[in-house]
């Protein structure tokens, strides 16, 4: 595996020292050269190389002495504006001085602009500082894997000299010609900690073992490298959206946690590059990511383009989502100090507005075709299923409006709901969740169900179901008794057929035996007072429909006074 480099310059022993917010060396031949950074440098002008190798400070030292007719005054030079800061510049004194330097990926980028800015160039001295780095650079960070990812991470302070001097572009084009590797040829080591993974349990290399390095990296600097990764069309499209989703991991894990006025504008930034640089392909990220990164974007305010444009991508694959993916289930709030009720913090309105963008679609895409409308009728109603669970949970929610409740249960097309049943018990626990609703909001919510749709199960529970409202009930009676009529109603006509059936014996048991009279087989004979006795009884959809209404003004009354009996005993053991 490949370690890291390095690079020593110089024999000297460090002599700088720092004295009340001042560095100097020692040395007994005192300072004639103050430079003011941040803090201030006290060096030699021309008993070591220090001015010799520097370009810029030669002028400056020229135009002062020059300026002040006196070269042996102590000059006083600021350098506020240097690229690298103190340490850069410290070494770059530290070369010009002999004094043992270790170069490598780390600070690499603060000596190299420095010593540009300084003029070290071959042209001010021989064997300068500025044409060693470049040998370093390209000898060594370059063909290191970590080494240009550890250039460009310390490039982000001074990225506009980075890019002047190509540092970016020639740090990116190996770091992409490296993810391009085939994953058998990849011999440095990397960053991967997945769980449940053990390099040693593992010959192979993973296909996405690069994805976690360039994590690391200032978002330009990764949006730059996703675009070149996928500008070549070598990767899969899967691969680029595991690497924005361990970016997003990375950088907004805990965006509720740790979001402050210094970073919410950074943040947004990043989730709205990330929105940005997702792939078209549909399975390019996970439905579960998608959702996610809706829910971030949401939170930090990114703009309603960029909403826009996840909704959509969320809606592309939302009938392969869960109720957990729904939920942001990374979101929770608590009620009190105690942690007693912990409760969703659900965002109705990005659901509902991902199941419109769904619908929009489902409405665009469905044809004639019978084999494609099969398939567009499981889409909708696993989606349909799927948003009746989800608001099961929400239900739970002592938040959750009742405008919220019902902006999401209508929004389903008949069709998504072969039964009723899963919107019935989110009505049922919503009910239950918010006993202070008015009777109007009750009605308005319960107009929503079905009552046909409703399996047997179910009808027998709504009867006895005290939260409903009575409009309710009546229509889920009402509908049983019409249930039972209709099954009557056709045991009535098999019974008139086999009536029918025995006549026509009777007709023919005469012609076959003339002079007969009425005298007809014992058998007949039976069956035919069968008939009669069953034919005297009531039946029939007209008389249940007769009934209907009387039946079920008693089963509401006995429903109801067996209710005030148990509220009764209730209170009275109380």
């Amino acid at each position: 595996m490949a370690v890291m480099k390095f690079m020593k310059l110089g024999t000297r022993p460090d002599t700088f020292h720092t004295q009340e917010a001042t560095r100097t060396v020692i040395s007994e031949t005192p300072s004639d050269l103050s430079i003011k950074i941040n803090i201030t440098y006290l060096i030699h002008k021309l008993q070591f190389p220090v001015v010799p190798k520097c370009g810029l400070l030669q002028r400056l030292c020229s135009n002062h002495s020059s300026s002040k007719n006196n070269g042996d005054e102590k000059i006083r030079i600021e350098l506020h504006e240097i690229p690298g800061g103190e340490d850069g510049f410290e070494l770059c004194a530290k070369f010009c001085y002999g004094i043992t330097i270790n170069l490598s990926a780390h600070n690499f980028v603060s000596a190299f602009c420095a010593a540009n800015f300084l003029g070290m160039y071959e042209s001010t001295d021989e064997g300068n500082f500025v044409s060693k780095l470049e040998s370093f650079f390209i000898s060594c960070i370059l063909c290191g894997w970590k080494d240009s990812i550890l250039a460009l991470c310390s490039s982000v302070g001074v990225s506009e000299w980075c890019h002047n001097l190509g540092i970016t572009s020639k740090c990116i084009d190996s770091i992409v010609h490296n993810i391009l590797t085939p994953p058998p040829k990849v011999t440095w080591s990397y960053t991967y900690t997945r769980p449940g993974y053990n390099k040693k349990n593992h010959r192979s290399v993973p296909k996405d073992w690069w994805t976690e390095d360039i994590a690391d990296l200032d978002i330009n600097l990764f949006r730059c490298i996703v675009l070149a990764i996928s500008s070549t069309c070598i990767l899969p499209p899967p691969l680029i959206g595991e690497a924005l989703h361990v970016y997003t991991c990375r950088w907004l894990s805990d965006v509720r946690g740790r979001s402050t006025s210094d970073n919410v504008e950074k943040n947004r930034q990043i989730i709205e590059t990330i929105i940005g640089l997702i792939p078209p392909d549909r399975e390019s990220v996970s439905v579960s990511f998608s959702l996610r990164v809706l829910h971030l974007a949401n939170v930090l305010g990114a703009s309603q383009v960029t909403k826009a444009e996840i909704i959509r991508r969320c809606s592309l694959l939302l009938e392969e989502a869960t109720v957990k993916d729904l939920l942001f289930s990374n979101s929770m709030s608590k009620d009190d100090d105690n942690g007693q009720c912990l409760e969703l913090d659900d965002d109705v309105d990005l659901v509902v507005g991902v199941l419109e963008s769904y619908l929009m679609m489902w409405r665009r895409n469905n044809s004639d075709d019978d084999v494609e409308n099969e398939q567009h009728l499981r889409s909708i109603r696993k989606v349909g299923k799927l948003i009746d669970c989800y608001l099961q949970v929400v239900a739970r929610d002592r938040k959750m409006c009742v405008a919220k409740m019902i902006c999401v249960a209508e929004a389903l097309p008949d069709h998504a709901r072969p039964t009723h049943d899963h919107i019935y018990k989110a009505i049922n626990i919503f009910l239950k969740e918010h006993p202070d609703i008015s009777k109007a909001e009750k009605k308005r919510l319960c107009r929503v169900l079905n009552c046909q749709k409703l399996t047997p199960e179910l009808r027998s529970h709504a009867v006895k179901n005290e939260r409903l409202p009575l409009r309710t009930v009546v229509q889920v009676l009402f509908f049983e008794q019409e249930m039972k009529g209709s099954k009557t109603s056709r045991q009535g006509v098999v019974e008139g057929t086999e009536e029918d059936q025995l006549q026509d014996e009777m007709r023919c048991e005469q012609k076959q035996r003339p002079g007969s009279g009425d005298l007809m087989r014992p058998q007949t004979q039976q069956k035919l007072r069968r008939s009669e006795s069953t034919r005297s009884k009531p039946s029939g959809k007209e008389s249940h429909k007769m009934k209907a209404s009387e039946l079920i003004k008693k089963s509401i009354v006995e429903s109801r006074r067996k209710f005030v009996v148990h509220k009764g005993e209730e209170r009275g053991r109380s």
